[in-house]
């Protein structure tokens, strides 16, 4: 059986592409670009909790790496270096071999190097920290938005759930729609170009992993302001067309997570842009609503004009 050591040489000790040092000493050594400030996140991926256990290892490798670089296209930033530590039940060469093929494809596609890490045996976790660079004060946080704001939201949100909930429930769906929600749930796309092209543009922003409800519930908090949804104008289209009933595609947009989208707000003056930054990208990009001036306040408003707070919230492992 291979030991701790071999098993990283073998399949964790790839070229890095803008790393001083990565791996094989006490310490990575990175050098951030001149006038740069530096952006970290760090994210867990629990077997039972966050994945199944039988999924696929070349998936599980993408997406460890992706949901954290989801994290800094969040923030405007550009992703570097990323930093790995593996409990593992047991020394399973096949499949860290497909694991480390899903992690390097990931890191390839967005020009991350694996800068170090760490193995040890326990329950299946995969723990991943990735650090990014952003212009000296132009990184977006969640705390600038302001009353009058529009709303947005990228992409197709709520495949994901619906992926999840066609496996842990059964939930049907049309056979290209399933194969469509499960790509997004097991292969998520960071929205890292995005993310770069709303410096300047996006007032407040963040990923949607919690659903979307619950993760701007942090944008009102941060920013100290209220939201009105636009029922209308959510991307509801996109989940029925993968034979999603209505009831179950309203409830993944909303509350569903792991979609890793961005939700982000931007002054109205700048909505033109922003469509164009949509057909830049080709990316769909859906106004959804807007700010106002009553702290933490959320309505969803209805076809008919009625206002009324959600009957859903997002995700929270501890609820």
């Amino acid at each position: 059986m291979p030991g701790e050591f071999d098993l990283i040489r073998r399949h964790f000790s790839r070229p890095a592409m803008h790393t001083a040092l990565a791996g094989g000493d006490d310490a990575a050594l990175v050098v951030p670009r001149p006038d740069m400030q530096l952006a970290v996140s760090t994210d867990m991926l629990v077997a039972g909790t966050h994945f199944f256990a039988d999924t696929d290892p070349t998936d599980l490798g993408w997406k460890a790496l992706a949901v954290n670089v989801s994290d800094l296209a969040a923030m405007g930033a550009e992703p570097r270096w990323a930093f790995l530590a593996l409990a593992l039940p047991a020394a399973d060469d096949a499949w860290l071999a497909a694991f480390a093929d899903g992690f390097y494809a990931c890191a390839e596609a967005f020009g991350v190097d694996l800068a170090g890490g760490d193995t040890t045996r326990g329950p299946l976790n995969l723990c991943v920290t990735v650090v990014g660079e952003a212009p000296a004060g132009q990184a977006v946080t969640r705390a600038g938005a302001r009353p009058g704001d529009e709303l947005w939201v990228s992409g197709r949100p709520g495949r994901a759930a619906l992926g999840l909930w066609a496996l842990r429930d059964g939930l049907a769906l049309s056979g290209e729609g399933r194969a469509r929600c499960l790509a997004a749930l097991h292969r998520p796309q960071p929205r890292v170009a995005l993310g770069l092209a709303l410096r300047g543009l996006a007032s407040a922003m963040l990923d949607v992993s919690d659903g979307l409800i619950g993760d701007l519930g942090h944008i009102l908090e941060g920013s100290r302001c209220g939201a009105q949804i636009e029922t209308a104008a959510l991307p509801l289209e996109n989940l029925l067309d993968c034979g999603a009933p209505h009831d179950a595609a309203l409830r993944a947009l909303l509350s569903g997570g792991d979609d890793y989208e961005l939700l982000f707000t931007a002054t109205a003056a700048r909505h033109a842009d922003i469509a164009a930054l949509a057909d830049r990208l080709d990316l769909p990009l859906h106004c959804i609503g807007q700010l106002n001036d009553r702290p933490g306040e959320m309505l969803l408003r209805a076809a008919d004009g009625s206002l009324q707070p959600p009957q859903m919230t997002g995700y929270d492992h501890f609820a």
